[in-house]
């Protein structure tokens, strides 16, 4: 794209680095303006687009714009502008709502993204300037000791933030979903669009691979006439513009998925809007580009799930099996003690924040553990492709009255499975538990996350939730896997597993040993339901 001579200009937002002004964290999109100096995000793109096609250098007319992350949220925003010389646009892992991107998955709370994050980016800037904030120092390199020597999340402000950070206190003000998230929630104002749009992210996006695909899906819905595009790699958070995507962890995706995708989607895609006379090119290219792994492949349609894609439902099952007939009469529930004090480790690897590899990090650890269910398919007698999210519905009860619900999908290499050079020191990959989609539930938001409600202690409940999508081949030989859990620490911060209206408040002496159950009866079955390919 350098070579293709564009001009390229960079911008601060309000009140970061060097611009001056307020800065305010996602900031709300207005659906009405009081004043003609009345501003949000999209008036202010409107601005920037004026002022460089009419002072900037000399040019043909033409804007398109596109940032990763939280510029990725501006580049969404902007689209909102109305200007008419913007004609592409390229959200790249953007966020979309902010109670499901970066620091909330299902109302569960992603404690070491989002303590590092606003112990930096939170703290306060009383004037421009052109340096970052720096690093939190936990003083240990080891995150689960540290956020468990911590306590309850109240003590974060109380000993570390100390009233600097007014984000942190505005979010745990806000344990459910309420106006200020919804105002914070983009995807419903995402209409009106002229310009075309590539949406990019990431399968192995630890941050926002929510904001990719439902800007995607709400650009779809509420603009049917434009040119709307998605892009998913097997990326971590903007992977595609700062490296090669070969590798992730011990898994390795082939030759590079980045420039692959650079050269024929990104660069083809702004050069047709941007300085072809008609868009021609642009009509070469596909509705969706997906990364199969599993296969390490591009695939291409014309519908983001894909159309062929069929539903079908895996039952859990008695002795740890897991299979597409349904439960026959058998023991009618697994069950496990889960203990706050002692979570489930979210990783094998020594880190203070959260690390992008543990999406791919091989599970054999926690299948070992007393407090993961584990169930697993039979051996793989041909290959099986999942593409799309996938809609789990446990059937639980607690000895609590709150609790967190973890599902993760996981690929089971063969035991002759050879070693690739590549991975981390001592890996083996003959009988690797290779994670592919994970997620969590809590619990309590269960039927609404607007209005939380507590479990009744030894009642059978359903939990819904969507796990969310992705695109892989367990091969023939095989096994898929599936792990049930109710700690997934310090990724998620601990559930006291007793009531609190507000979870952020919880004292010391909230947390409480709960006995947890998976019921997998006929009259009562936990199931997946997946879209296969």
């Amino acid at each position: 794209m350098l070579h293709e001579g564009y001009i390229f200009a960079f911008q601060d937002v309000r009140g970061r680095y060097m611009s001056e002004g307020q800065f305010v964290d996602m900031r709300p999109q207005k659906v009405k303006y009081a004043s003609k100096t009345d501003f949000d995000e999209s008036t202010d793109t409107f601005d920037t687009i004026e002022y460089l096609v009419k002072k900037g250098p000399k040019n043909n007319g033409r804007v398109g714009q596109w940032g990763i992350s939280y510029p990725g949220f501006y580049t969404s925003t902007g689209l909102l502008s109305g200007h008419p010389a913007l004609k592409a646009a390229s959200p790249q892992a953007p966020i979309a709502d902010w109670f499901w991107d970066d620091f909330h998955h299902n109302g569960a709370f992603f404690l070491p993204h989002a303590f590092n994050f606003m112990a930096s980016f939170g703290l306060p800037r009383p004037q421009p300037t052109a340096a970052k904030n720096p690093a939190f120092q936990h003083g240990t390199p080891d995150g689960y000791d540290f956020f468990l020597r911590m306590g309850s999340l109240k003590n974060a402000d109380a000993n570390y933030y100390k009233g600097q950070v007014g984000f942190w206190n505005e979010l745990t003000q806000h344990p459910n979903y309420d106006a200020f998230w919804e105002a914070r929630n983009l995807r419903p104002r995402l209409k009106n669009i002229k310009a075309a749009v590539l949406t990019v992210g990431g399968f192995n996006d630890a941050e926002d691979l929510f904001g990719a695909l439902k800007t995607y899906e709400s650009i779809e819905k509420q603009n049917p006439r434009i040119a709307n595009r998605l892009v998913m790699g097997p990326w971590i958070h903007g992977g595609w513009a700062r490296g090669t995507g070969e590798m992730l962890g011990n898994v390795a995706y082939g030759p590079s998925p980045s420039y692959w995708y650079q050269e024929n989607v990104e660069a083809p895609f702004f050069k047709s809007y941007l300085k072809d006379p008609k868009p021609t090119a642009a009509a070469k290219l596909a509705e969706a580009y997906v990364f199969e792994s599993g296969t390490n492949q591009w695939r291409t349609f014309d519908a983001w799930p894909p159309k062929a894609a069929q539903d079908r439902t895996m039952y859990f099952q008695p002795n740890g099996k897991i299979s597409f007939e349904q439960p026959a009469s058998g023991s009618e529930f697994d069950q496990f003690l889960s203990d706050p004090a002692h979570p489930v480790p979210f990783t094998e690897t020594t880190t203070v924040g959260m690390s992008r590899e543990y999406m791919t990090d091989d599970q054999r650890f926690a299948s070992r553990r007393p407090d993961v269910l584990t169930y697993q398919t039979d051996v793989l007698t041909d290959d099986l492709t999942l593409a799309g999210p996938i809609q789990a519905l446990l059937q639980v009860a607690t000895t609590g009255s709150d609790a967190d619900w973890v599902v993760k999908i996981i690929d089971v290499y063969p035991n002759d499975t050879p070693d690739n050079p590549r991975t981390k020191p001592g890996v083996r990959l003959g009988g690797y538990q290779q994670m592919v989609r994970s997620e969590v539930m809590r619990g309590r938001f269960r039927n609404s996350f607007a209005k939380p409600e507590p479990f009744t202690p030894g009642q059978v409940t359903p939990v819904p939730f969507t796990v969310q999508d992705l695109m892989h081949t367990f091969k023939k030989g095989h096994r898929l896997m599936v792990q049930v859990q109710s700690t997934w620490f310090p990724l998620v911060d601990r559930n006291p597993q007793k009531y609190i209206d507000n979870i952020y408040q919880a004292e010391e002496n909230d947390f409480q040993i709960a006995t947890h159950r998976l019921y997998h009866s006929p009259a009562s079955a936990s199931k997946l339901v997946v879209k296969v390919l």
